[in-house]
């Protein structure tokens, strides 16, 4: 006997009054005009994911030069959610009934007063800043010097007529910088209309140059206040000639920074983090290694299980609602922090109870 699920009784309850309308709802607009027929909803469910000890494209997802390599085995999967926009009501109701998507307003994807291609800005910047911290709290892990170099100039600003892509910022008006936030603090100092000595290493030689700073234009600003404005897009790197370059192409947002710092750290490391096992995990890593919650953990859960991982690292604050999703056969390990993070996969591959959500 064929038992249905809640969503299908309530859809077969109502479907006789809305079957006359399905041949108009299946289209995103009137025909004839220019009347909108999507629904204001978008539909999340269980997004691909990507080994970080592995490769994309043919391409080393996390790639390491300058330093010898230790081996690694196993996955460190990092997990991504699927959204999908712009639905007609039949298809919305498509994702509802005969998937695991769940449907949220809108405005959880594409804020008010954000457009579509703004969302996709924020969400790169927020993926390369994710790519930035993991490689700061790979390093501070490691007890490796850092440095910062410069990927990327705005147009028309201070900085374009002078400073070079991958030229590494040493000091501010003789202040020394290591971290890209040193470069913010120390240009936070001064007003626009001041002109302050950029100091970089290019290439080996020391040049030194001075800036005048503009005012940050209202597209950086982001709500704050008026302030001075240098023009450069700076990433952490490692000194002394290593290089950590991440390669995912089209994945957004913040999430994938624990994942990348694990992966670092097991290249750089004697021994093996995964002992072998299909580890995934989730979660964003700050400069200190602190790793904070994200949205969509239980679509990450399922992928993680779909794909094969026994074990999910969870952050924290994540911990109530990845165990009231239920997932079954896989197992939630607690995570605060990269530390904490590797402690509890060594504690697994030593056959000892790492942190467990409950």
């Amino acid at each position: 006997m064929k038992i249905w699920n809640r969503r299908s009784r309530t859809v077969v309850l109502g479907a006789v009054p809305v079957a006359a309308l399905m041949s108009l709802l299946t289209l995103p607009t009137v025909p004839g005009t220019d009347i909108d027929l999507t629904v204001p909803y978008a539909a999340e469910g269980p997004g691909p994911t990507f080994d970080t000890l592995g490769q994309a494209e043919g391409r080393p997802v996390v790639d390491i030069v300058g330093a010898e390599q230790d081996k690694t085995s196993g996955h460190l999967n990092m997990t991504t959610v699927s959204v999908r926009t712009k639905m007609t009501l039949a298809q919305a109701m498509g994702r509802w009934l005969f998937t695991e998507d769940t449907l949220v307003p809108i405005e959880q994807v594409f804020p008010a007063g954000k457009s579509p291609q703004q969302v996709q800005k924020d969400n790169e910047q927020a993926f390369a800043n994710s790519e930035s911290n993991a490689t700061i709290a790979a390093m501070s892990y490691l007890r490796r010097p850092l440095e910062t170099m410069v990927i990327k100039t705005s147009e028309s600003s201070p900085a374009a007529s002078v400073m070079n892509v991958n030229d590494v910022i040493t000091s501010v008006n003789d202040k020394k910088v290591t971290l890209p936030s040193d470069v913010a603090a120390a240009v936070r100092e001064h007003a626009p209309g001041d002109t302050v000595t950029v100091t970089v290493d290019r290439r080996g030689k020391s040049v030194s140059f001075p800036v005048t700073l503009a005012e940050t234009p209202e597209e950086f600003r982001q709500g704050r206040e008026k302030s001075a404005f240098l023009g450069v897009t700076t990433v952490a790197q490692p000194a002394g000639g290593l290089r950590v370059e991440y390669n995912l192409a089209d994945i957004g947002g913040p999430s994938a920074g624990l994942m990348f710092s694990l992966a670092v750290v097991d290249k750089l490391s004697p021994g093996e983090l995964t002992g072998g096992r299909f580890i995934a995990g989730t979660g964003t890593i700050d400069a200190e290694g602190k790793v904070g919650p994200i949205g969509g953990i239980t679509h990450k859960l399922q992928a993680a299980k779909d794909a094969g991982a026994s074990a999910f690292l969870v952050p924290a604050d994540n911990c109530a609602e990845a165990v009231r999703g239920g997932e079954k056969g896989i197992e939630l390990i607690k995570v605060d922090s990269l530390s904490d993070a590797v402690g509890d996969l060594k504690d697994l591959d030593g056959g000892k109870q790492p942190s467990h959500c409950e």
